[in-house]
């Protein structure tokens, strides 16, 4: 007997259309904002490390879609993608990633430690696993202020490992904190693959220690990811705590843009990733079950395309901090 192939309210997750163009523009920005950053870092114009998220785009749209904008976020080191779906400015973001005077904050914070609380990413870290606590604190914050905000909090397999992660979700338990802990297991932590660093084989698996749910999602599928985030995010806003998801992906190039990422694992193994493109994916449901035509997506890659092109161009064209300015908003 043939198997029966999955309706349309299963693929696209009874998600209207207006929602699935949302979550293919925002992870075609990241990709293509990400393109350009590796680009720019390759020609030496990023003066720093710069750790691009090229393959994991279902992850932050996924999730920040499912935030308002009163919602706080905390990020990582690989954190562009964040604050791009969170709706920060891409031409202050990318000035900032160049260490530019019109960045988001005057170019102090360059590639790893942007922030803009205007849109709620309070945050981002490059001090891996060291945001986990820091949410707890900022969702008793907003139990003390008596709101329903919620914060959410990516970071990687490798913080899962420090003692950060179990102090950060023991005390948001306890708490019963409006926090979303998201695991953007992404397969390595810098070189080291998560089979041999982590004792378990879900990192999810760790919430039942808290009394919290925790959830395994494709990472790759943003309709998944989406559908994940908001249960939580409701239930979070409701007052009835944390929980933690964890979003099985792949991030295509190697740990930072400087990393070919060829010592420590296959061609095969990230040819495998690239056939499973979460923009793809989903590009390909929409057109399968004709949510939007071929036309409609085009019209919405040239958009994003100029975009980010014009932030790329305020970036370069923006001027360095002058030499005199060294020791401002140094407290």
């Amino acid at each position: 007997m043939a198997e029966a192939s999955p309706s349309t309210a299963d693929e696209l997750g009874g998600l209207d259309k207006a929602t699935l163009l949302r979550l293919y523009r925002t992870m075609l920005t990241i990709r293509r904002f990400e393109e350009s950053i590796a680009d720019l870092y390759r020609r030496g114009l990023v003066p720093s490390s710069a750790h691009v998220y090229i393959g994991q785009e279902a992850v932050a749209a996924g999730v920040c879609a499912c935030l308002r904008p009163d919602d706080y976020v905390l990020s990582t080191h690989r954190g562009h993608a964040h604050s791009i779906a969170k709706g920060v400015p891409l031409d202050r973001l990318a000035a900032e990633i160049l260490g530019r005077a019109t960045g988001l904050n005057r170019g102090r914070g360059g590639s790893m430690r942007p922030c803009f609380p205007g849109k709620g990413v309070l945050y981002s870290c490059p001090i891996v696993g060291s945001n986990i606590p820091i949410a707890a604190g900022v969702g008793l914050a907003i139990r003390l202020k008596g709101t329903d905000q919620v914060v959410a909090c990516f970071f990687g397999d490798g913080a899962s490992n420090i003692g950060d992660f179990h102090e950060g979700l023991n005390l948001a338990a306890i708490w019963k904190a409006p926090v979303v802990y998201v695991c953007e297991n992404n397969q390595y932590a810098i070189s080291v693959p998560v089979w041999r660093s982590t004792s378990v084989r879900d990192i999810a698996t760790r919430a039942v220690s808290y009394g919290i749910p925790g959830l395994v999602v494709d990472g790759n599928d943003v309709i998944a990811v989406y559908k994940a985030a908001r249960w939580a995010v409701e239930r979070a806003r409701r007052g009835e705590g944390p929980a933690l998801i964890e979003c099985k992906t792949y991030r295509w190039l190697g740990h930072h843009v400087g990393d070919p990422g060829t010592a420590y694992r296959s061609r095969e193994e990230v040819e495998a990733w690239k056939a499973r493109c979460p923009i793809r994916r989903l590009r390909e449901r929409l057109l399968r079950h004709g949510v939007a035509s071929e036309g409609e997506l085009k019209a919405i890659e040239e958009e994003v395309e100029g975009e980010v092109s014009r932030a790329m161009k305020f970036a370069l064209e923006s001027p360095f901090p002058r030499p005199e300015e060294l020791y401002d908003f140094v407290y």
